[in-house]
């Protein structure tokens, strides 16, 4: 883990959202469908799913009567539309490594529309496992520095919850879990006051690709072009982009 920093895609995608809030807020709402339905109800004291998807829209300042609507919606008789989990694999300019993780009621219509921001980013879209042995599943708490009183606290908390490592950033802490753990360490943390500047599993890179600063440009306008999408709910690759780049 050490040397790979999630912070400046985090900090991209934050003030995106800042700009585009109601689609990431639809995003989050369609997690919380399937969290309701998949992951065994509407509570989150008994649906761990739920509770780490709530997290996640809170990390996202996602008003607390958006999800309570969203809840509401999914448990109620009257939402019919199913939502499928499906993942895409692929190469991005430069053979950048890309997975995209999507929640589609329609799984052709995803498909092509992957492909076909594959292709006009220079890049294409691979058979599943192509990419994915390059990454690994982990949990990731990520906690601004200006947030954090005392250092020593915050890893001890983490360590102590069954945090795999902690990670110090110019900006931020990392905590890294392994899945399993996720849920564990992100309410321990919670209920020692912390507030996270992002909160869910990622897919880490194990080897990142160096970017120049137009390389950059390339695989940011494919990561846009795929975050855009309304099925897409989260991108990973393996670029690591210029400590001074500016999308």
């Amino acid at each position: 883990m050490a040397g790979h920093s999630k912070w400046a895609n985090i900090k991209h995608k934050k003030e995106k959202t800042d700009a585009q809030r109601g689609k990431i807020f639809t995003k989050i709402g369609r997690e919380i469908a399937v969290a309701v339905k998949e992951g065994g109800g509407s509570d989150p004291n008994v649906n761990s799913r739920l509770k780490d998807v709530i997290a996640k829209a809170r990390a996202n300042n996602m008003p607390n009567d958006n999800i309570m609507r969203s809840i509401k919606r999914a448990a109620g008789e009257g939402e019919t539309v199913h939502y499928e989990n499906v993942t895409y694999e692929g190469y991005g300019p430069n053979g950048v490594a890309v997975i995209v993780e999507v929640l589609t009621d329609n799984r052709n219509r995803t498909a092509s529309e992957m492909r076909y921001i594959f292709d006009r980013n220079g890049g294409s879209l691979g058979a599943t496992g192509c990419v994915a042995w390059m990454f690994d599943r982990k949990g990731l708490l990520v906690i601004e520095k200006s947030k954090v009183s005392d250092e020593d606290e915050l890893m001890l908390t983490a360590i102590e919850a069954g945090a795999e490592d902690v990670a110090e950033e110019s900006e931020v802490y990392e905590i890294y879990t392994s899945p399993t753990e996720f849920s564990s360490v992100r309410e321990a943390l919670e209920q020692a006051g912390y507030a996270f500047a992002s909160a869910g599993l990622e897919m880490i890179p194990q080897n990142t690709v160096q970017m120049d600063e137009e390389q950059a440009q390339k695989v940011v306008r494919l990561i846009d072009m795929m975050e855009d999408n309304d099925d897409v709910q989260n991108v990973y690759h393996n670029a690591d982009f210029p400590d001074d780049f500016m999308p």
